[in-house]
């Protein structure tokens, strides 16, 4: 280097300066080599790398399951008794039956002998003023001479003007009342048309809580006429307080029951007719009410046989044990029934040796409360037939038997 030369640069011979470029070619080749090389293992590892993850998921996922099958299966029963219990229960098999399909057959079977009722009746609203209020509902035809079973508070109570009865096919055709009860809420309606199909009655006596149950009606009018509902039987032999007293063994079920339906059959699953349904009872949803057929059928019967129904006659004037002890202040003997005021001369009573001061407590296996409980049993009899009463007299319970002789 220059001593004078301040410039800072170190001058480089040429041959010197070849030699090097060749010796950083050579490295910078070399580099370039490297590169490549590494670019190329670089790659081969990724892809040996990735199979290797695939296989490990593979076999870590089998393990997994594994364990986990042996520790449900095996450590959770021994280590927590009792925690599979809902699993290890024994299994109950239903046979649904298709209830939709039942429902439709019930339908298509009774729906021809369901008819829709409607009527007018004049009500006094002021002194001297009154008013025509109409009315509508549902029945069933019994006979086919043109016999309809209906309830007592569709044809208004008997005091309706004016009566029509609606037939499937559109036909309408005046009807009367031949017979009806307010207390049992039933009436039987008469038409002049033959060949009417008819629908099969049921044994009500045969009902179990739980089996299905059928309505047709006119719920809301006719504008719905012959609507199905369905449900279950609700329940058996329930008493309902209504407006004129109490009405009892009567069927409950959840098939929707609405003003209208009132008087139209209550269906089994064979399509028979096991109630008559009444509205009449205000009641809350889920709850309709149905009188039992086979308490019906001995009025049905007898109307069709002799154009009218007639209680046997029994020969005794009475008032319910409770209302008795609370006019008088007294506490009797027995804890509920009929006391006996009086008894008529020569009559059926009379003649079974019943006497004024005898409290009944059950004609045959139906208790009796009042009155009206024991006039609605009466409805069970006919002429000639025999009851045993179980009857209470100077703190001894008698068992008396009587035979109905007459009629009212």
């Amino acid at each position: 280097m220059d001593e004078n030369n301040n410039t800072g640069f170190i001058l480089i011979n040429n041959e010197d300066s070849e030699e090097r470029n060749e010796n950083l070619n050579d490295t910078i080749a070399s580099e370039k080599s490297k590169k490549r090389v590494y670019k190329v293992k670089k790659a081969d590892f990724k892809k040996k790398r990735f199979r290797g993850s695939a296989l490990s998921y593979i076999c870590l996922a089998l393990v997994c399951s594994l364990l986990g099958g042996f520790s449900s299966s095996f450590l959770v029963p021994k280590l927590f008794p009792g925690i599979n219990q809902q699993y290890t229960a024994q299994a109950i098999t239903i046979n649904t039956s298709d209830d939709l399909s039942t429902v439709t057959a019930v339908a298509k079977k009774a729906m021809s002998s369901v008819v829709g009722i409607t009527t007018v009746e004049t009500q006094l609203i002021w002194p001297f003023t009154s008013r025509d209020v109409s009315g509508v509902g549902s029945g069933v035809i019994v006979h086919s001479d043109g016999y309809i079973l209906t309830n007592s508070h569709v044809v208004a109570d008997g005091n309706a003007k004016e009566l029509k009865v609606r037939f499937e096919n559109g036909e309408q055709v005046d009807g009367r009342v031949l017979w009806n009860d307010p207390r049992l809420d039933v009436a039987i309606v008469k038409v002049d048309v033959k060949n009417l199909p008819v629908a099969d009655l049921g044994d009500s006596d045969k009902l179990e809580v739980g089996e299905i149950a059928i309505a047709i009606g006119n719920p809301l009018g006719l504008d719905f006429e012959r609507t199905v509902t369905s449900g279950i039987i609700s329940g058996l032999n329930r008493v309902v307080r209504v407006e004129n007293g109490v009405m009892e063994n009567l069927i409950q079920t959840d098939a929707s029951i609405n003003p209208g339906n009132s008087g139209g059959p209550l269906l089994n699953g064979k399509g028979e007719v096991i109630g008559i349904n009444t509205a009449k009872i205000s009641s809350g949803e889920g709850l309709g009410f149905a009188i039992p057929i086979n308490e019906i059928k001995p009025i049905v019967e007898q109307t069709i046989e002799t154009g009218t129904y007639k209680t046997v006659f029994m020969g005794i004037s009475g008032i319910a044990l409770t209302e008795y002890e609370n006019r008088l202040g007294v506490d009797l003997s027995a804890d509920a029934g009929v006391i006996v005021l009086e008894v008529v001369a020569n009559s059926p009573a009379a003649k079974a040796g019943l006497m004024a001061g005898d409290i009944i407590t059950k004609i045959d296996d139906r208790q009796v409360n009042d009155m009206n409980q024991l006039k609605k049993a009466l409805y069970n009899y006919k002429q000639n037939d025999k009851a045993k009463l179980t009857v209470i007299r100077n703190t001894v319970e008698h068992v008396i038997e009587i035979t109905f002789t007459e009629v009212n």
